[in-house]
């Protein structure tokens, strides 16, 4: 699938999400703290959104981040290919994020994330608010930035995030990192 397909299918999926939650634009725009034209112009498949402001739609939701690109793919069944993983890539930072766990009824997801070197990918407390979470470093260095708590990670550390705050995905380094999260949902 290509990145616009990719940014058509979030955009319908965003709106349908909004719609069937009886929201307006100008709601959605309240409760995730993003602008009602940028939402609009996703919704219309007119703009790619970066991994922040998914981060704050998906919060808004109440969903993760990954539900909501699954949700934008039709994947069904126990078995997910690596060529029918939902793939996307953060306009912005060139973050890649892979869903890499099968759409199912299990409250867990997990997600293969590469972060470029110099990247900085910020979330919001509200992608974090309704989910526990674990990082484990496959490839690179990884400093994850917890409210005011630094985390430098390399290669094999897992981290347990704690409660939600706003968090930030570095990598300060000169080369690729590559991570897998995993996430639990607690609602």
């Amino acid at each position: 699938m290509n990145v616009a397909d990719i940014d058509t299918n979030l955009g319908s999926r965003i709106k349908l999400e909004r719609e069937n939650r009886g929201w307006s634009l100008t709601e959605l725009a309240q409760r995730a703290a993003v602008s009602r034209a940028m939402i609009h112009k996703i919704e219309r498949g007119e703009s790619s959104p970066t991994a922040n402001l998914l981060g704050k739609l998906s919060g808004a939701f109440g969903l993760t981040i990954s539900t909501l690109i699954a949700r934008a793919e039709t994947n069904t069944g126990r078995l997910l290919k690596v060529a029918d993983q939902p793939v996307w890539t953060d306009p912005e930072t060139g973050y890649v994020r892979r869903h890499v766990s099968p759409h199912s009824d299990l409250p867990l997801e997990l997600v293969r994330v590469t972060l470029p070197p110099g990247k900085t990918v910020p979330m919001p407390r509200s992608a974090f608010a309704f989910l526990r979470q674990l990082i484990h470093v496959l490839e690179g260095k990884l400093t994850f930035v917890e409210g005011t708590v630094q985390h430098h990670m390399s290669a094999g550390d897992c981290l347990e995030l704690g409660p939600p705050a706003d968090c930030a995905f570095v990598n300060g380094s000169n080369a690729d990192c590559t991570y897998l999260v995993a996430v639990l949902s607690t609602k």
